[in-house]
């Protein structure tokens, strides 16, 4: 049976019940501590430096109480022609999302910083998926925006829920799409030897 071994303690900067789970079901173990910036002070025009600087703030915010630990931090956004979708405040604003994605092919940024004040330790990235959506009927977008799961998602849809019947493919990590590259958090916590994978008894390198 393999498992992870843990060698400092874990904090994700997050509230996001997705990012906690996709960790839990990679075998970490880790406190949840959100940050509390003002999301409103990070403005950047460009996708890719707006999820990074935000990623980066959330984390360090939550890495001068916590300096001894490692601390993840992460902020996704939904593009489609250059706009940035954003949670839907509204029935009308959750329709006309779909309405934008429906037979199109979108891209969902991740930005993620992982950080460790006591270390000197400052690392971010940014990762990018494609998707492509079904083309929707009215039936069906009438059907989704009436259930609750639009509407504390980015582009307002849940890709590992309901909405899952509206993707018809995907070019790189789901679990981006969700709302962490676990893949790219997991190597790099194992390269900065935070954790290391073993079998009983016997190493993995």
């Amino acid at each position: 049976m393999k498992i992870i071994n843990q060698n400092s303690q874990i904090i994700l900067a997050s509230h996001s019940p997705r990012r906690k789970l996709l960790l839990e079901n990679a075998g970490l173990q880790f406190t949840i501590i959100p940050s509390r910036i003002n999301e409103e002070d990070f403005r950047e025009s460009d996708p890719e430096n707006h999820v990074k600087i935000l990623a980066n703030a959330k984390a360090a915010d939550v890495a001068k109480k916590y300096p001894d630990c490692w601390i993840i931090g992460a902020d996704s956004i939904v593009l489609i022609n250059k706009t940035i979708l954003e949670k839907p405040k509204s029935i009308a604003d959750a329709r006309h999302m779909l309405n934008l994605l429906s037979g199109n092919i979108h891209l969902v940024l991740t930005g993620y910083a992982i950080m460790c004040e006591k270390k000197s330790h400052f690392f971010s990235d940014v990762v990018t998926s494609s998707v492509t959506f079904k083309t929707l009927t009215h039936e069906e977008m009438d059907w989704y925006v009436h259930t609750t799961e639009p509407y504390d998602k980015a582009g307002g849809y849940a890709i590992q829920g309901l909405g899952s019947f509206m993707i018809k493919s995907i070019n790189g990590s789901y679990t981006n799409v969700v709302g962490l590259p676990v893949c790219e958090v997991i190597d790099h916590l194992y390269q900065e030897s935070v954790i290391t994978r073993k079998q009983y008894g016997i190493g993995i390198s």
